[in-house]
């Protein structure tokens, strides 16, 4: 039993040589599957973009290192008195800042295909 195709309008598009190169080399750049793909995510998003979250990932596991890093000074202060209640507060809340930071500058990344 053959399924319905839902789009039903075909579009010819005429290219040179060289519009069709760029435009197969940004399709693959995007890793979509075919040209109508491709095409339909322009039409709706008007981008496309392929985003290299690598960096992040690293910056990422460096925020919550750090985060940890904390916290076992924190509990050894808190272990052997020597520190101030003050300090603690002010690093936690220095922590929470790169985290908001952080947060918000993911917000601001775009949508990426996946």
């Amino acid at each position: 039993m053959s399924r319905e195709r839902d789009r039903k309008i075909p579009i010819q598009v005429y290219l040179s040589e060289n519009e069709k190169y760029v435009l197969d080399e940004k399709i693959k750049e995007s890793k979509m599957r075919n040209i109508s793909e491709y095409i339909r995510h322009l039409i709706l998003y008007g981008y496309v973009y392929d985003i290299d979250y690598n960096g992040l990932k690293e910056y990422n596991y460096q925020i919550a290192a750090l985060g940890r890093n904390i916290n076992m000074i924190r509990e050894r202060i808190m272990k052997t008195g020597n520190g101030y209640e003050e300090d603690l507060n002010e690093i936690k809340e220095l922590m929470d800042k790169i985290w908001h930071t952080h947060e918000s500058m993911l917000s601001k990344v775009p949508l990426q295909k996946l």
